[in-house]
């Protein structure tokens, strides 16, 4: 009873925190902001410290699976929250399909910046000196390259700082629908309060790790780039197609169809008449 009040008494507050008309509307200028200012900080942080170095256990673990991690327990939850609702297995698998779409656009993105490297790039060799020399050598792939033990240059944009800031965007849009489902009164068990938990969770680390990339390895251009293309994905997508409401051709933005002052069903649910969108 006392861990279950403790996760009740949590859970409550960063719903409300997270489905915060505030929250909601000017999180993106935060991240935006901690991705313009962020570099500064490496001007104070140690280079000694244990976040300087990528064999750290949270790069290791969690920054090359972050949209694994942000798939799996956002998945997790979108389908228990809206089949508690509705009691739908379709629409469950309608707002699902927004993760899909994100997804689509995290892969085709992270391919377009592959052939915009290798495109716009060259193979170098380091000679020895200080500071080291580079001696182009012509008529190498990137992958033939990299192979070889030389050096590839060409125009990069950070993939770390493009995921971490979709995967915080997506996760803020997912779990904001949880803070308006408990104000009407949604049956809400332990299992789907520790899956919008780990949400919260995972966005919090997201951002913590984003942080420590931006004050510790400091790129200034390419995470600048990075962290506009997962802004600008999150815009077209949330503030764009999802907005044009739930169609064969939409899966609608997160609650739409799902909540409801209606009242409840004899096992708990909430009744599924059309609720506004948030």
């Amino acid at each position: 009873m006392f861990l279950n009040a403790i996760l009740v008494v949590v859970t409550d507050l960063a719903a409300k925190l997270l489905g915060n008309v505030s929250f909601r509307r000017h999180f993106h200028l935060v991240l935006s902001g901690l991705v313009l200012f962020g570099p500064a900080l490496s001007l104070w942080v140690s280079q000694y410290s244990i976040f300087a170095n990528k064999s750290h256990y949270l790069y290791r673990k969690f920054l090359r699976s972050c949209w694994g991690w942000t798939c799996l327990s956002a998945g997790s939850f979108v389908l228990l929250l809206s089949f508690s609702v509705r009691r739908s297995l379709a629409l469950s698998l309608r707002h699902l399909s927004r993760l899909l779409a994100a997804t689509l656009l995290r892969t085709g993105l992270r391919r377009a910046l592959g052939l915009l490297e290798e495109a716009t790039g060259s193979c170098h060799e380091p000679l020895g000196g200080r500071p080291p020399l580079l001696l182009l050598r012509e008529g190498e792939t990137k992958a033939g390259c990299l192979t070889a033990g030389l050096r590839w240059q060409g125009y990069e944009v950070s993939e770390d700082a493009f995921l971490l800031c979709l995967a915080c965007l997506l996760l803020a849009e997912e779990t904001a629908v949880f803070g308006p489902y408990l104000a009407l009164g949604g049956a809400c068990g332990a299992p789907l309060r520790l899956l919008f938990l780990l949400c919260a969770l995972l966005l919090g680390l997201w951002l913590f790790l984003l942080l420590c990339l931006l004050a510790h390895f400091p790129q200034f251009p390419t995470q600048l780039l990075g962290g506009a293309l997962g802004c600008l994905g999150w815009r077209g997508l949330y503030h764009g197609w999802y907005r044009l409401g739930p169609s064969w051709y939409c899966p609608g933005r997160p609650g739409a169809g799902l909540l409801t002052t209606a009242g409840k069903n004899r096992d708990g649910a909430l009744k599924p008449r059309p609720h506004p969108e948030l």
